[in-house]
C-alpha cells in the first residue's frame, strides 16, 4: 500500500439492513454517507447500488458479495464504515467482517429515529439494532469504534467530527503497523534513558533500520559541492530560515552535504521516521550540526527525533498521523517561575518551522557551541513557539513489562516570555504536577513529542481498541469498566 502520510485514505463502505423494515432510507443514508466521504477527500470501496437488493447488505449471500470484493481490495482499505439506517441484520454484519478478514479499524454508525416517524412503515429501531450487532462483534472478538452518540444523524456535524477522528484512527493504526524507522548513529553515551526494545516494537509491527554514523558522514564527505542534491539543499536551507551574516559558504555546504546524505538514506531504506546521534561524534568529525536536517524532514511528516530517540521519533510519528501536522521533540525542560500548570519543553534547534509558527534563524547550537566550538555546529533552527493549542505523546518500551505503553494529554502554547537560546516553547499543561509524578514514577522518559492542535482524541482510540498498548491519558476519564467483586 506504501506509505499512508500524503495520500488519501481509502474506507470500504457497507449499508446494513434488515429486510422486512422499509428500504427507503437505505438509499439516503447510502447518498448522504458518500458525500460526507467524498468531502472530506476518502476513497470509498463498496459495491454498485444495483449489486443487492436497496443497494445494502440484508442476508448472508449478500455478506459473502462484499466480503469478497474487500478481500480483492485488502490491499488498498485503509477502514470500515458500516452504517445502520434502520435495525441491521447481525448476522449479515458479523459474516461480512468475519469473511473480510481486513483487520483494520471499523466505524459502527446507527441512524436516529424521528417521534412523529414510529408507525410500522417509517420506524427505524436502529438504536436497538446497533446493540445486535455490536454484540456478534464482542463475540467474534473484532474491535470497533463508537461515534460520539449511539445514534446520529449522517449530515451532521456530531457525525461529521466523528468521520475525521475516525480517519485519522486509520492512519495511525495502519502507519504503524508495518512502520520502518531508521536509527542514524549509537546511542549517545550519556543518555542511557535513550534505550529501546527493537523486540517489542516488532512485536507492534514496527521495523528499526539501522546505519553507522560514520558511514552516512563518509558519504557526505564524498559527495562533490557542485553535486545536483547538495546545490538544491543548499538553497532549501537559505529559504527556510534567516541565515546568521557570519555563516561561512563552507558551513553551509557540509550542512547541505550532511542532509543530502540523510534523506538519500532514508528514501532508499523507506524509512518513515527516524532519529540520529546529533552529538557529538558528527560536530567533531564532520563539522556540522542535524538540527535543521531533522527540521526539515520534519516539517515534511518525515518526523526526525534527536540522539536516537527511536521512541521518540516513533511517537512524533503518530502524532503527524493522527494530525497531518509536523510534530517536534521537545525536552520536559524548566519550571515557569513558580506556576503550578506551566512548564518549559525546549530543544537546542530541531523544530520544524510551522511548529514554531514564524520564519525560524538558522545559526549555531548554543550550548553544544560553547563546549564543542561554533564554528562546527552550524545547523540550529532557533525560535519560540507561538501560542495556540498543542498535543503532547509519548511511547515508550518497557522491557520489564514485556510491553509498548504511552502517555498523551492536550494543553496549549503560552505568549509568555523566556529568555532562553534555541527552540523555546512555553507551555500549559493542565494538572501538570500530577502528569510530572505520572512520567516519573512509571519511568518516561525526558522527551516528549508534541504538535499543534488537540488530537488526543485520535490517539486514544487507537491505542484503546486496536493496538492494544497500556496508556494514560491525562485528560479524558477512563472509559466504564466491569466492576469484579472479590469472591469469598
Amino acid at each position: 500500500m506504501g506509505r499512508i502520510l500524503g495520500r488519501k485514505i481509502t474506507l470500504g463502505l457497507v449499508i446494513g439492513s434488515r429486510a422486512f423494515f422499509s428500504p427507503a432510507p437505505c438509499k439516503a443514508a447510502r447518498d448522504e454517507i458518500t458525500a460526507e466521504l467524498e468531502a472530506l477527500g476518502v476513497n470509498i470501496i463498496t459495491l454498485p447500488f444495483e449489486a443487492t437488493a436497496n443497494g445494502a447488505v440484508q442476508c448472508v449471500e449478500d455478506a459473502q458479495l462484499y466480503a469478497q470484493h474487500f478481500r480483492e481490495h485488502a490491499a488498498e482499505i485503509d477502514g470500515l464504515v458500516i452504517c445502520l439506517p434502520n435495525f441491521g441484520d447481525e448476522i449479515a454484519m458479523i459474516e461480512l467482517v468475519n469473511r473480510a478478514k481486513l483487520d483494520v479499524p471499523i466505524l459502527v454508525q446507527a441512524a436516529n429515529d424521528e417521534n412523529d416517524q414510529v408507525d410500522v412503515h417509517s420506524r427505524r429501531d436502529a438504536w436497538c439494532g446497533k446493540i445486535s450487532v455490536t454484540n456478534n462483534f464482542y463475540q467474534y472478538g473484532i474491535p470497533y469504534s463508537e461515534p460520539s452518540h449511539h445514534t446520529s444523524d449522517i449530515a451532521s456535524d456530531e457525525f461529521r467530527a466523528d468521520l475525521r477522528r475516525f480517519i485519522g484512527v486509520c492512519r495511525v493504526v495502519g502507519g504503524v503497523r508495518g512502520a520502518r524507522l531508521g536509527a542514524i548513529g549509537a546511542r549517545t553515551k550519556p543518555f542511557q534513558t535513550m534505550r529501546y526494545s527493537e523486540k517489542l516494537l516488532q512485536r507492534a509491527g514496527v521495523t528499526v533500520v539501522t546505519v553507522d554514523l560514520s558511514e552516512l558522514m563518509g558519504r557526505a564527505g564524498r559527495l562533490a559541492d557542485d553535486d545536483p542534491d547538495v546545490l538544491e539543499k543548499m538553497e532549501k536551507i537559505r529559504t527556510y530560515g534567516r541565515i546568521a551574516p557570519h555563516i561561512t559558504h563552507d558551513q553551509l555546504t557540509r550542512q547541505a552535504k550532511w542532509t543530502a546524505t540523510v534523506n538519500r538514506w532514508i528514501a532508499e531504506n523507506e524509512c518513515d521516521a527516524s532519529a540520529i546521534q546529533c552529538w557529538s561524534a558528527l560536530q567533531d568529525n564532520f563539522g556540522c550540526a542535524t538540527c535543521v536536517t531533522m527540521s526539515m524532514m520534519s516539517e515534511e511528516l518525515m518526523p526526525s527525533a534527536c540522539e536516537v530517540d527511536i521512541m521518540g521519533g516513533l511517537s512524533m510519528y503518530m502524532l503527524a498521523l493522527a494530525s497531518e501536522a509536523p510534530p517536534a521533540i521537545l525536552d520536559w525542560n524548566n519550571n515557569y517561575a513558580r506556576e503550578e500548570d506551566m512548564v518549559v519543553a525546549t530543544h537546542c534547534g530541531n523544530f520544524p518551522k510551522s511548529f514554531i509558527g514564524d520564519t525560524p534563524e538558522i545559526g549555531e547550537l548554543d550550548v553544544l557551541g560553547e563546549a564543542l566550538g561554533r564554528s562546527k555546529c552550524f545547523g540550529a533552527v532557533k525560535g519560540k513557539v507561538k501560542a495556540g493549542d498543542m498535543t503532547y505523546f509519548r511511547v515508550s518500551s518497557d522491557d520489564t513489562d514485556g510491553t509498548l505503553k504511552a502517555y498523551v494529554g492536550e494543553g496549549a502554547f503560552t505568549d509568555d516570555p523566556y529568555a532562553m537560546d534555541g527552540g523555546i516553547a512555553v507551555c500549559r499543561v493542565p494538572r501538570l504536577r500530577q502528569l510530572m509524578g505520572f512520567v516519573t514514577q512509571q519511568g518516561f522518559e525526558h522527551h516528549v513529542a508534541m504538535v499543534r492542535g488537540h488530537h488526543a482524541a485520535v490517539l486514544n482510540e487507537a491505542m484503546t481498541r486496536y493496538l492494544g498498548w497500556p496508556f494514560y491519558d491525562h485528560d479524558t476519564p477512563p472509559e466504564p469498566q466491569l466492576f469484579h467483586p472479590r469472591r469469598f
